[in-house]
């Protein structure tokens, strides 16, 4: 009986289905957290990113390249894609070309209509540097809340650099404005509109107590977020001390103050007004820190007013002119 020939040396012998399944573990896919940086569409549970892989290119086919950017209106903007972590976005056609004028702001993605591209074209009356993105209307509802009334207009910004106090109030001659604790953003950004109308030199806030800059709260503003600047202190009395130390006669408003603001405005001297939140007022200790405490003459059918109104109304009466 002739015996098989023998198998050279140095060959492997040939394996199975199992045996090829076992010999070779497949490559594990990357994971990615779900950052700005992870890729899109790809999702693989909860908070996660799974890669794939994408399908070869057909013979005779060339490989799609990147889309242009009008095509890429169907999928929603990242607030976090080329900015940093802290930006948001700016709406409506007032704050956007707010944003877009002030030298200090960082833009980082511009979204608009068709008709709301031309409305702020119009408005600037000057080029501006950042592409704008063309996108329908009704995408605007991905990245922005419900209620925000955008205009079809929505900037990328990211926030200010801090003000310093000295630097505002060298800056302009105008009255300043410090708010304890006031944490509604709206009622902010009403009083940086007065404050931008009135000629406010600054709106100075706490670091902790305040709302950060937002959406709404620059939309509340009407553009008076990038004109008007905000000045954030960590102790207020301690800004209180340094606005007096720089000639200033600090005012708080307060409902049982004997004189009212027209009777104690100086006439030689700049002024600054605080106002406290519409529950508790002034607290104790930036009550004792102003130089004086004043009222506006509201009738007795109704306590009080709200802050920003209140601002609104204290400012005027700072900057009117005698026999006004």
């Amino acid at each position: 009986m002739q015996r098989p020939p023998k198998r050279p040396p140095g060959r492997a012998r040939p394996q199975g289905p199992a045996q090829q399944g076992s010999a070779r573990q497949a490559p594990r896919r990357p994971r990615f957290e779900d950052t700005a940086e992870a890729p899109r569409g790809h999702r693989a549970g909860p908070g996660r990113f799974q890669e794939t892989e994408a399908p070869p290119p057909q013979r005779g086919r060339r490989a799609p390249g990147p889309a242009p950017m009008e095509a890429d209106s169907s999928a929603a903007p990242r607030p976090g894609a080329g900015a940093g972590s802290g930006a948001f976005w700016l709406y409506g056609e007032h704050t956007v070309a707010a944003a877009i004028r002030n030298p200090r702001r960082k833009n980082r993605r511009l979204l608009v209509t068709e008709d709301a591209e031309k409305s702020l074209r119009a408005a600037l009356n000057r080029p501006w540097r950042l592409p704008p993105e063309r996108i329908e209307r009704q995408r605007f509802g991905t990245f922005l809340t419900e209620d925000a009334v955008h205009q079809g207009v929505a900037l990328l910004v990211e926030p200010l650099e801090p003000v310093a106090l000295e630097d505002a109030i060298a800056a302009s001659d105008g009255p300043v404005l410090l708010l304890d604790q006031v944490t509604d953003p709206r009622n902010v950004g009403a009083i940086l509109r007065s404050a931008a109308a009135f000629g406010a030199a600054c709106v100075v806030l706490q670091d902790r107590h305040a709302p950060p800059e937002t959406g709404a709260l620059a939309r509340a503003a009407s553009g008076a977020l990038d004109i008007v600047p905000v000045v954030r202190e960590v102790n207020l009395s301690r800004a209180i001390a340094s606005l007096q130390k720089s000639g200033f006669w600090v005012m708080g408003l307060a409902g049982d103050a004997s004189r009212t603001l027209a009777e104690a405005r100086p006439r030689d001297r700049r002024v600054a007004l605080v106002l406290g939140a519409e529950d508790t007022g002034l607290r104790r200790l930036q009550r004792e820190t102003c130089d004086e405490l004043v009222r506006l003459p509201i009738t007795p059918a109704m306590e009080s007013l709200n802050v920003a109104a209140a601002a609104a109304v204290a400012l005027y009466e700072v900057i009117r002119e005698d026999g006004a």
